[in-house]
């Protein structure tokens, strides 16, 4: 149903495809915005929650599959750059409890969609993230709290042994 790319995901309302994650998110919230808005109201806060969610599709997963497709020197500069990318974004969220404030929202429903993934980096590439961003790690926590979230989420475990799969295949490991 996806017509460009051929992937998941892609959610089907009254027969027509709507596809990529954070189109999603954002066409849900456009849909169903009278049961429980994800994105600010206020437009400049809404462009600011876009360019962030922006920045986390653009970068955390490349940077973060460098990690454990990479070993040494450039390891070392794939850790380097995750941990900055996740520096940057424990600096928006401050000491709020989610993104926008007291709400979870689009922002968070971007970033914890990742913290499944948490685990395979730092075990592959030797390393706490909570070291280097508690207030991140604290907020990844709390996110967790929601069922919308912990149901959501794959295991980390089983992404982990997914990616010891694929560093075998490519001849990582």
């Amino acid at each position: 149903m996806n017509p460009v790319h051929k992937k998941i995901p892609v959610l089907i309302h009254n027969g027509k495809p709507v596809c990529e994650s954070l189109i999603i998110v954002q066409y849900i919230d456009e849909v169903w915005r009278d049961k429980a808005p994800l994105l600010p109201s206020e437009p400049y806060q809404k462009a600011h929650s876009r360019f962030w969610a922006d920045f986390i599709d653009k970068k955390l997963y490349d940077a973060g599959s460098k990690i454990w497709l990479t070993k040494g020197e450039e390891q070392e500069a794939a850790k380097k750059d995750f941990i900055e990318i996740l520096k940057q974004l424990e600096g928006q969220l401050g000491d709020k409890p989610y993104f926008e404030g007291e709400k979870f929202g689009f922002l968070d429903i971007a970033l914890i969609t990742f913290y499944c993934w948490f685990h395979a980096y730092e075990t592959c590439g030797n390393f706490s993230i909570e070291a280097e961003c508690p207030k991140l790690i604290a907020w990844a926590k709390r996110c967790m709290q929601r069922e919308s979230v912990s149901k959501s989420l794959a295991d980390e475990k089983k992404v982990y042994e997914l990616v010891l799969g694929v560093q075998k295949m490519l001849g990582v490991d």
